[in-house]
């Protein structure tokens, strides 16, 4: 959520760089300001009416202690009227705080100088690229056709328990996504993060703190008798972990990385761009989280950065980093780097993971601060990314590794799996 006083003061900024989204923010920002300048003006009725409050009632203790019981029973008349007028305030002061919330919350965060301006994932920078694509062998398969070839996964039989987008693992494919669960956590662990293992069903209030509501509220699975979602990424439950904490600078970065499944909706999302695993209802995910110093977050996420595509080195997977524009951001970013692998017999590529940096829209959501000395205290640096999300993972090490023998495994997977060769 955008601070205030940044809206206030800079509002034909936040405007203009709202516009690289594409959000036209120029109504909303003023009905925001409106309703502040409103609330301000309450609160100093308020605290007005207050002090006249505490003044009558030591002029009413100071009549009774001097025996003027009668002027002291006019002031108390007098007292009541402010108490009434002070309560009429306060309730109008809530409910324009509540408006104000109710408007902010709808505005996405601004994006960084640093992105590219731009409508689609057309316009979106190409900053690196790294190794060969594969040149596979005459009648080459598709993953989901691999997938049936070695019985490795179920698309029909996860229809059949849960519908569509819930594919079922079997053999050597889930020995597969259980290997590269544990070598991505064993990699995040060793790289400094703390494993954390969350629930992966959030109140409402965690939804809220890292931007997925009310955004995303029709991409998330609800179970509306306990007022819980599902998570679309462990982002929302580890970045909660720290919501209404107040943490020592000494402590920064905070680094946590946890496994867990995610759930996505992806409402109207059909057709062969989204066949197999390149789209799914239910995947697995490891996902890495930073809290940070506001003066080191953009560092911070040039080293995540490095750190995602030193996974994809490993696996030996041709892989891209993009910046992403404006246009294809999420609602909570201030920038963003997507990374994507070719998958060679779909001739096309794959986002795996994304890096970001939120600057402090979550942790103005989430009321996440740092103390410096004896200096006040400020809102934190929040970051994420993938690391890695495994479902395209998997489509491309399948469908790059296949042979006329059978699909190779990395040689960095090989002490994880057992195995070297799915034949």
């Amino acid at each position: 959520m955008l601070q205030l006083h940044y809206i206030r003061e800079k509002k034909d900024e936040a405007i203009a760089r709202l516009a690289i989204k594409n959000f036209d923010a120029k109504i909303i920002l003023e009905q925001v300001l409106e309703l502040d300048n409103e609330r301000r003006r309450t609160q100093n009725e308020l605290d007005s009416l207050l002090n006249e409050a505490n003044t009558i009632a030591k002029q009413v203790g100071d009549l009774y202690k001097e025996g003027k019981k009668a002027e002291a029973d006019d002031l108390k008349n007098k007292s009541t009227a402010v108490k009434e007028s002070s309560g009429k305030l306060a309730e109008a002061l809530k409910s324009l705080e509540e408006q104000q919330h109710n408007l902010l919350i709808l505005v996405p965060n601004t994006p960084s100088v640093k992105v590219p301006k731009g409508k689609t994932p057309a316009d979106n920078e190409n900053v690196f690229q790294e190794g060969e694509i594969p040149k596979l062998y005459a009648g080459a398969k598709p993953h989901w056709e691999l997938a049936e070839q070695y019985d490795l996964i179920d698309f029909e039989l996860g229809v059949k328990l849960t519908g569509a987008g819930f594919p079922v693992y079997k053999g050597k494919a889930a020995r597969l996504q259980r290997a590269l669960i544990n070598f991505f956590l064993d990699k995040a662990t060793a790289e400094g993060y703390l494993e954390i293992q969350p629930p992966i069903m959030v109140n409402e209030a965690s939804g809220y703190g890292t931007g997925q509501l009310p955004d995303k509220e029709g991409q998330m699975y609800h179970s509306t008798i306990d007022n819980l979602y599902l998570i679309p990424t462990a982002e929302v439950p580890i970045t909660n972990i720290y919501r209404d904490v107040i943490v020592k600078t000494e402590q920064l970065p905070i680094k946590m990385c946890g496994y867990t499944p995610c759930f996505r909706r992806e409402a109207g999302s059909y057709g062969k761009d989204v066949r197999g695993l390149n789209r799914l209802h239910q995947f697995d995910k490891v996902e890495i989280v930073q809290i940070a110093h506001p003066d080191k977050s953009y560092e911070t996420l040039e080293q995540m950065r490095e750190y995602v595509a030193g996974l994809l080195r490993s696996l030996e997977l041709p892989f891209r980093t993009l910046k992403l524009c404006g246009g294809d951001m999420s609602f909570a970013s201030a920038l963003t780097y997507d990374f994507e692998t070719f998958s060679a017999a779909q001739e096309k590529w794959l986002e795996v993971s994304s890096v970001s940096n939120f600057e402090t829209f979550q942790s103005n959501r989430l009321k996440l601060r740092f103390k410096e000395g004896d200096a006040k205290t400020q809102l934190a640096h929040t970051l994420n990314g993938s690391a890695l999300a495994l479902p395209r993972i998997v489509a491309s090490l399948l469908e790059n590794n296949q042979t006329t023998e059978g699909i190779k495994i990395p040689k960095a997977l090989q002490p994880y799996t057992g195995f070297s060769l799915i034949n």
